[in-house]
């Protein structure tokens, strides 16, 4: 049996790793990464904490942020693409504007 320290020290791992992301990178897919590894720290979390807890809360509310990151990313891969055909530039900083 895995002690629940692991999952919660793996847990502040990936926060760490995917805040460095959003900060230090400026692409906007690493962007959408970084974002993707908190939302997978949390249900981590989630899980982890079900654990010890005999309802399945921790596990309905885990894939209810995964159907919920699945459809962010496609949002967010759509208007990334928009704007790459539109302005043809994936840098962040480099937008100017939302229209073309």
């Amino acid at each position: 049996m895995i002690p629940i320290e692991h999952y919660i020290v793996l847990s502040a791992a990936l926060l760490i790793i995917g805040l460095m992301i959003i900060i230090i990178k400026r692409n906007a897919i690493m962007v959408l990464v970084g974002v993707e590894l908190i939302l997978n720290a949390a249900n981590i979390n989630l899980v982890a904490f079900a654990k010890s807890d005999p309802l399945l809360t921790g596990q309905m509310m885990s894939l209810f942020v995964i159907v919920i990151a699945v459809a962010e990313s496609a949002v967010a891969l759509a208007i990334i693409y928009q704007v790459y055909r539109h302005q043809q530039v994936s840098n962040i900083d480099e937008l100017d504007e939302l229209n073309g």
